[in-house]
C-alpha cells in the first residue's frame, strides 16, 4: 500500500466530511506535512482572532478542537535537512517556483519529493509546476 501526502486542501475536505476524499483516505496510507499543520493553525488563529467573528467563537473553537483531534490520528512528516536541500535545489533549478504565493506549496512538494511520495491535492495549477512530483486528486 502506497503512502500519500495530503495537501492542506485535502485535509480541509476530510475535516468537512467530503465523501470522496474521506473514502480515498480510508483506503490508503496517508500522512500530512508539518507545513499543513502550520497552515491549518494559521487559518484557525486568523479566524478566531478576527474581531468580526466574535459571535462565532463557540463554532470556531469547536472546529479547532476537531482539527487537533484529527492531527493526533495521522502521521506528520517533518521538514528535515534533506527536505531543505531538496527545496533549495528545486527553487534553484526552477525560478518560477520562487513566487511568494507558492512558498508553502513548494515546502510541501519538497517533503513529498525528498521521500518520493505522491501528493493528494486539487491544486494542480501550482503542484504541476514541480518536476517529477506525482499528483492525484481524490475529488475526481
Amino acid at each position: 500500500m502506497s503512502l500519500y501526502v495530503l495537501d492542506t486542501d485535502h485535509v480541509s475536505l476530510i475535516l468537512s466530511n467530503h465523501p470522496q476524499v474521506t473514502a480515498n483516505a480510508a483506503q490508503h496510507q496517508i500522512a500530512i506535512s508539518i507545513i499543513t499543520v502550520q497552515e491549518l493553525f494559521n487559518g484557525w488563529m486568523g479566524r478566531i482572532n478576527d474581531p468580526s467573528q466574535i459571535g462565532n467563537l463557540p463554532a470556531l473553537y469547536s472546529k479547532l478542537s476537531l482539527t487537533i483531534k484529527y492531527l493526533q490520528t495521522v502521521e506528520v512528516l517533518d521538514f528535515t535537512v534533506e527536505t531543505d536541500e531538496c527545496l533549495k535545489n528545486l527553487l534553484r533549478a526552477n525560478p518560477p517556483l520562487r513566487k511568494n504565493r507558492l512558498q508553502k506549496d513548494m515546502r510541501i512538494a519538497a517533503i513529498a519529493l525528498s521521500l518520493n511520495l505522491p501528493i493528494a491535492t486539487r491544486n494542480r495549477r501550482d503542484f504541476e509546476l514541480v518536476p517529477n512530483l506525482q499528483i492525484i486528486d481524490w475529488t475526481i
